[in-house]
């Protein structure tokens, strides 16, 4: 069974900065594109940013500049690394990965970190 586990969440001051790191774990076969996403409370889970094996990024409008996704693909890991945050980026964060196994393509999600930014 693949799994995504999340770390690094908590809260932190307005202006100050958290990394989250996601493992994957299990039968991979290889890892297409690795993402975050989040969702704050009533509102729907959006995209913060993705990366791809090569290691093309893409980011939401509202995280250019002060977020930045990595990945790591001998590990099979993938990170955020989140900087001058603000009140509005507090949300539970997903990890989001797109894995190829013995039995085909899966799209997997982590149990989420939660991110509280206070002002």
């Amino acid at each position: 069974q693949v799994q995504l586990v999340e770390s690094g969440g908590g809260l932190v001051q307005a202006g100050g900065s958290l990394r989250l790191s996601c493992a994957a774990s299990g039968p991979i076969f290889s890892i297409n594109a690795m993402g975050w996403y989040r969702q704050a409370p009533g509102k729907q889970r959006e995209l913060v940013a993705d990366i791809t094996s090569a290691g093309s990024a893409n980011y939401a409008d509202s995280v250019k500049g002060r977020f930045t996704i990595s990945r790591d693909n001998a590990k099979n890991m993938v990170y955020l690394q989140m900087n001058s945050l603000k009140p509005e980026d507090t949300a539970v964060y997903y990890c989001n990965a797109r894995v190829v196994t013995r039995i085909g393509y899966l799209e997997v999600w982590g149990q989420g970190t939660l991110v509280t930014v206070s002002s």
